[in-house]
């Protein structure tokens, strides 16, 4: 979807975000009041200059109004694989916006993700994955690694790790499978103002992820190792 078509589908009362080097900061007028808007276009690969202007609204959404929603628009192909980038530490720039947002929620801030285009890697960790509940479009892209770097790195066959995609979503990339995995909540088709809204009242009562995907049958042991550890039992 277009993102102009997003942006008015979402926030039909209005919204002022600017586009930036691809990446969206502003805000925006919902049924329940303003939203803070954060996110990123283009598939744009996200280096320490997006992380940062990304930082920023946050913080400054959080110091002038600590309660405020903050959605978070994903499309993304990963983080910028630039020497630049690499030499000034991109992971400390992705952390900082991590803790960002950490904040903004300790405030008092709802967090809410909705990934239109592509979800993918640490583009995606440092700030989509962040939110309390995190939405897709049906035609979005969800990944964490191609099936044939997993194979580089894993030094496993990439027909054994194809074969394995077939049967289990932890090795297949593909929005319904994150669905299934419970790292995506939901899909939304039709009406997406109303989407938001549902999802702005939702109450944020803690990480759900592994409970889902034991619910849905993508993730089948997470949830009881989970249990084990913090019980003691492992």
């Amino acid at each position: 979807m277009p993102l102009n078509t997003l942006l008015d589908a979402l926030f039909p009362r209005g919204h002022a975000i600017a586009v930036n080097d691809s990446v969206l900061t502003g805000s925006a007028t919902t049924d329940d009041g303003e939203v803070t808007v954060i996110g990123t276009t283009d598939k744009i690969e996200v280096g320490v200059d997006h992380a940062l202007m990304l930082a920023d609204t946050v913080l400054a959404s959080t110091a002038a109004h600590p309660q405020r929603p903050i959605v978070m628009l994903v499309d993304t192909a990963g983080q910028r694989l630039a020497r630049r980038d690499e030499l000034l530490g991109i992971n400390g720039y992705f952390a900082h916006l991590a803790q960002t947002l950490d904040l903004a929620r300790r405030r008092g801030a709802r967090l809410v993700t909705l990934v239109y285009g592509e979800s993918v890697s640490g583009g995606f960790l440092s700030f989509g994955l962040m939110a309390d509940h995190i939405h897709a479009l049906p035609d979005a892209q969800v990944r964490v690694m191609d099936l044939r770097a997993m194979a580089r790195v894993t030094k496993q066959p990439l027909e054994k790790l194809q074969a394995l995609s077939l049967t289990s979503p932890v090795f297949a990339p593909g929005v319904e499978n994150y669905v299934a995995m419970g790292a995506v909540q939901s899909l939304w088709d039709g009406d997406l103002a109303r989407h938001l809204l549902e999802a702005l009242r939702a109450p944020a009562d803690g990480d759900h992820r592994a409970a889902l995907g034991a619910e849905r049958g993508g993730r089948t042991l997470a949830a009881q190792v989970a249990v084990a550890v913090s019980q003691g039992n492992a």
